[in-house]
C-alpha cells in the first residue's frame, strides 16, 4: 500500500499504485477489488479526486506516451499519460500552443480531460472540453471506445473526475503562434469595485487575464488587485535575432523537504502582498510563456512550503449579475484575516455541455488557504451555502471538503451524469474518495 493525497496534502489515505503498460488496461479494469480502481495523473488535483482508500490508483503518468500532430490543422491526438508541460515542450517550437492551460504545466491530458481545466482564456475560448475533438475510454466491462461531442458518453467523461473509465488517449485542436512570448498589460486597482468594472471593460480585449487580489487589505482597499492581461506576442514584437519560437521552461528553486507550520502567516503574506502591490506599477511587458502562464511551477514542490498540515484551496464561481455574493466573500475573508497566499479573480465565458464540468459564465476566484486556520471549516461551510444559494459550484479538482448534500444545487446536471454512470459502470468500478464523500 501507499499513501497518497491531494496537492494540499491534506487526508491522505492508503492505495494499491500500479503503473500498467496500455495493453493491460482492459484485464485491470475487469479485473479490479471490491474497492475499485481510479486514475491518477501527476497528483495536482488539490483535494481528493485521485485518491481511492483501499483501492486501487493507477498511475497514468507513468506509463508509455505517444503524441502526433496534423501539422495542417493542429489538431494533437496524444496518450493520456502525457504532461501538458511535455505537450508544450514538443509544440511550441513547432508554433502551437496547446488550447487551455490551467496554473501549471505538470498535469496529464487526461487529468485536463477529467476535470475540464480552464485558464486564463475563458471568457473568449471556454475550457478544455470544448477543443477536444475525441477521446478514447475504457469502460468497466474492458471496453475501449472512442467517443467524440456528439456522444452523450463523452459529456459525461469532460469534467466526470475520472468516474465513467480510464481515459487513454485524446485528440484536441491547439493554437497557432509565432513566438513563445506573451505581450503583457500589467495594472493595479484600487479596490474590488475598481477590479471587477476594469475586467468587465476590457477582458474582452485580450485572450488571456487574470487579477491577483490583495485579500488581506481592508476598508477602501478591500480587493485591491494586480490585473494581468496578455495576448500571445508577435514576431515583429521581439528583438532583432531573437530565437521566436524557444521553449525550455524548468524549476529553478525546489521548497525544502519540510517547512514549519505557519511558514505562511499573517505578518509574512502581508509582507509579500504589499512589496507585490508595489512593484506591480502599471506597464506593458513582454515575457515568455511559463512565468505568464505556470509562475508557481518555478518552485518544485511550492506545496510543501505550507508545512505537513498542507492547504485548502477554495474555488468557487458565482453567475453573472451574482457579484454581490462574491463581495460578501472577498469581505468576509478580508475582515477575518484569513490568510491565502495565492488568491486569483478570473471572468469565464460559456462553459462547455460537460455535465459536471465547473465553469460557468461569471467569477471565479481561487484561494489557497494554509490548513488549520481557527475558524476555517466552519467559515468554508458557510461559503459553500452562500455559493450554492446564488446558483454557483464548488470546483471538484479542488475541493477537499464539501458536503455531499450540496452538490445537487451545484451540478443540475448531475441526475443525468448519474444515469449515464450507472449505465456503463452499474458495479462501479470506477471509484475515489472524492466519490464516496460526496455520494456520486
Amino acid at each position: 500500500m501507499t499513501f497518497l493525497t491531494g496537492w494540499g496534502r491534506t487526508a491522505p489515505t492508503p492505495a494499491t499504485l500500479v503503473t500498467p503498460r496500455t495493453s493491460e488496461l482492459a484485464a485491470l479494469v475487469t479485473g479490479a477489488l471490491p474497492r475499485g480502481l481510479i486514475a491518477r495523473g501527476l497528483g495536482r488535483a488539490y483535494g481528493d479526486a485521485a485518491q481511492n482508500a483501499g483501492g486501487v490508483v493507477v498511475d497514468v503518468a507513468g506509463m508509455e506516451a505517444r503524441w502526433s500532430i496534423d501539422p495542417g490543422t493542429g489538431v494533437v491526438t496524444a496518450s493520456a499519460g502525457m504532461s501538458m508541460h511535455d505537450l508544450m515542450t514538443a509544440l511550441v517550437p513547432k508554433g502551437w500552443f496547446v488550447p487551455v492551460t490551467p496554473g501549471t504545466r505538470h498535469v496529464t491530458l487526461g487529468g485536463a480531460v477529467a476535470a475540464d481545466v480552464h485558464g486564463k482564456n475563458h471568457h473568449v475560448d471556454s475550457s478544455f472540453g470544448a477543443h477536444l475533438r475525441s477521446l478514447t475510454l475504457i469502460t468497466a466491462d474492458g471496453t475501449s471506445r472512442t467517443l467524440t461531442p456528439e456522444d452523450d458518453l463523452f459529456w459525461a467523461t469532460v469534467g466526470g473526475m475520472g468516474l465513467t473509465g480510464l481515459i487513454t488517449e485524446a485528440s484536441f485542436a491547439c493554437v497557432p503562434i509565432e513566438t513563445s512570448r506573451m505581450r503583457v498589460d500589467v495594472e493595479r486597482t484600487r479596490d474590488l469595485d475598481h477590479t471587477l468594472e476594469l475586467m468587465t471593460a476590457t477582458d474582452d480585449g485580450y485572450r488571456y487575464t487574470v487579477a491577483w487580489i490583495d485579500l488581506l487589505a481592508r476598508g477602501s482597499r478591500m480587493g485591491r488587485s494586480v490585473l494581468t492581461r496578455g495576448d500571445h506576442a508577435r514576431r515583429d514584437e521581439l528583438p532583432p535575432g531573437a530565437d521566436a519560437l524557444a521553449f525550455a521552461p524548468a524549476s529553478r528553486l525546489a521548497a525544502p523537504p519540510w517547512a514549519p507550520n505557519g511558514l505562511l502567516n499573517r505578518l509574512t503574506v502581508r509582507a509579500f502582498n504589499e512589496a507585490w502591490y508595489a512593484k506591480s506599477r502599471e506597464r506593458t511587458i513582454v515575457q515568455d510563456l511559463a512565468p505568464f502562464f505556470h509562475p508557481l511551477d518555478f518552485v518544485d514542490g511550492w506545496n510543501r512550503v505550507y508545512g505537513s498540515r498542507g492547504f485548502v484551496q477554495y474555488q468557487f464561481v458565482v453567475p453573472s449579475g451574482e457579484e454581490a455574493t462574491l463581495r460578501r466573500i472577498v469581505s468576509r475573508l478580508s475582515e477575518r484575516g484569513v490568510v491565502s497566499f495565492l488568491t486569483v479573480l478570473k471572468r469565464f465565458g460559456a462553459g462547455t455541455p460537460g455535465m459536471l464540468s465547473f465553469p460557468l459564465p461569471g467569477w471565479t476566484l481561487a484561494l489557497d488557504i494554509p490548513a488549520g486556520q481557527a475558524g476555517l471549516a466552519g467559515l468554508l461551510r458557510e461559503f459553500d451555502e452562500w455559493v450554492a444559494g446564488a446558483g454557483g459550484r464548488i470546483y471538484l479538482a479542488k475541493d477537499a471538503r464539501m458536503r455531499a448534500e450540496l452538490l445537487p444545487a451545484m451540478y443540475p446536471r448531475l441526475p443525468e451524469w448519474r444515469k449515464i454512470r450507472e449505465s456503463v459502470d452499474p458495479e462501479g468500478v470506477f471509484r475515489s474518495d472524492l466519490a464516496r464523500r460526496l455520494s456520486l
